[in-house]
Parts: C-alpha cells; sequence; structure tokens
C-alpha cells in the first residue's frame, strides 16, 4: 500500500516539473529574439544633394591666354557665321571679361562675358562687381555663354550701328561697343585692339570671311613692323615708358589712342 502511495506522489511531482521547465525554455527563446533585434545595424543616410549655389564648379580654368584663345576660337567663327560679330572681338571681350576664362564666373558659372541676370530666368550666380554681390548668368556650359553674348548684342537696338560695319573692322567695334555703352572704361577698345593685335585674333575673321592674310604692316597701318606690346605694371609711366623704348610720349598716345598719361597696371600699350 506504501509503494502505491509513493508511485502517485512521484507522478504528480513529474507532472507538476513539466510545464515550468517549458516555461523557463520559452522565456529563453522570447530573450533571444529581443537581444537580435535590438543589434541589428541600421543603415546610413544618404547624402543630400548639394544645392545648385553649392555644387562644384563646372569648368577647369584654362591656365594661359593662347589655351584660351584655342579652346574657344572655333566656337567664336561659328558665332561670327551666325550673328555677323567679328570672332576677333568675341575672343578678346571674353579674353578681357573673363580673365582668360580663370574667372570666378567663368569657373564656376561658365559666363565668359559678365552678363547680369536682367530678365534671366535661369541659374544664377552672386558676385561682387559694381556692386555687392549683383546678379550674373549662370550656364551649364560655355558655348551657351557664347551663344548668349551674341544675342545680347543683336537683340538690343543701342548696339544696331554696329552691324553697319565691315565684319573685319575690329577697330570700329572696339570703339563702337565703348560708345554703345557695353563698357564703363574709357581704355576698353584700346585694351580690346590690344588684344586683337597681339595674339592675332583678327586672323579668326580672315578665315570666316575668307580673306587673305593680313601683314603686320596692314593691321597697324603703319608700313613697318618695329612695334612691341608693353604690359604696364606698377611705377610705370609714360614719360618712362618712352625713355625705355627710345620714343615719345605723344607717339605712345597717339598709338593707343590715349587721352590721358594716367595708366593702370595691366594695361596693354602698344610702343613702337
Amino acid at each position: 500500500m506504501n509503494r502505491y502511495l509513493i508511485l502517485f506522489f512521484l507522478g504528480i511531482f513529474i507532472v507538476s516539473c513539466g510545464p515550468k521547465k517549458g516555461v523557463v525554455t520559452k522565456k529563453k527563446k522570447s530573450k533571444t529574439e529581443r537581444v537580435v533585434t535590438v543589434e541589428t545595424p541600421s543603415q546610413p543616410s544618404p547624402k543630400p544633394t548639394p544645392r545648385p549655389e553649392t555644387a562644384p564648379p563646372t569648368s577647369t580654368p584654362i591656365n594661359s591666354t593662347e589655351a584660351y584663345i584655342n579652346a574657344f576660337s572655333d566656337i567664336a567663327m561659328i558665332e561670327m557665321r551666325n550673328y555677323k560679330i567679328p570672332a576677333s572681338i568675341t575672343l578678346a571681350q571674353g579674353i578681357l571679361e573673363s580673365g582668360a576664362g580663370r574667372g570666378r564666373l567663368a569657373v564656376e558659372a561658365n559666363n565668359h562675358f559678365g552678363i547680369k541676370c536682367h530678365g534671366w530666368t535661369g541659374e544664377k550666380i552672386y558676385h561682387d562687381d559694381d556692386a555687392a554681390q549683383e546678379c550674373f548668368r549662370k550656364y551649364d556650359q560655355a558655348l551657351s555663354s557664347f551663344e548668349d553674348h551674341s544675342k545680347f548684342l543683336t537683340g538690343r537696338s543701342r548696339y544696331a550701328d554696329l552691324f553697319t560695319l565691315k565684319e573685319d573692322d575690329y577697330k570700329g567695334w572696339a570703339r563702337g561697343l565703348r560708345k554703345a555703352g557695353y563698357a564703363t572704361d574709357r581704355q576698353y577698345p584700346e585694351k580690346l585692339i590690344s588684344l586683337i593685335e597681339r595674339y592675332r585674333l583678327y586672323e579668326y575673321d580672315d578665315m570666316v570671311l575668307g580673306n587673305k592674310a593680313r601683314t603686320s604692316s596692314e593691321v597697324d597701318g603703319s608700313g613697318d613692323n618695329d612695334s612691341t606690346i608693353h604690359t604696364v605694371k606698377a611705377g610705370d609711366t609714360l614719360y618712362s615708358l618712352s625713355k625705355k623704348y627710345n620714343t615719345s610720349v605723344e607717339s605712345i598716345q597717339q598709338l593707343n589712342g590715349l587721352t590721358s598719361t594716367s595708366l593702370s597696371v595691366g594695361q596693354i600699350l602698344k610702343i613702337k
């Protein structure tokens, strides 16, 4: 009898222990799942797309005036064929306005002619000019800047007289641009003419028009080739240059169309 009682109580003990063991196992499984969930690494957030004004430059600076001419002479000739603006003038203006492609507007905005935003609905860039942070046009490529320059000149009545000149009359064009108010710099025509003659940019006009190549004497009208180009440095005066090149102040003024004795650093002078 006692043996049956012992077996009965032993069975109850085994049954009661079973569920407890099952509960422990379930808790361990739940704990394991929570640990896995916590330790799963989160995915990194994507970097925001830069805004247009903080985007990297759209072109690379050109390291010399000659490289600038090589890069854009074909475009200048295309513009001459399409709009009747001398390629020499377009190139000289581009060199002067953009610092031969090294200025900020040219590098970051492909703007080679300093054209401001007036009536512009495209992208913009802000740059200190006559006033602080003025609005300038921003182009996707340099070609668009050259084309916009042509449209700028052909689309404004104040430049209409320029198109009555011969297409290879770069001197008339240079003086006419200043007269029409394109630039406020009184030396603007002389700077363009000096660049055109120094780098023989008139040759691109001749290529478009099918003219024969011009000699130096035909270009400057002097009948001789004994002239040189001088870039004004700090401390230069017309008197010091006349002594250096064994000429006269009056000769330098006449050759460069100067009406005063004032010079500016970087100004280009032709001297016999």
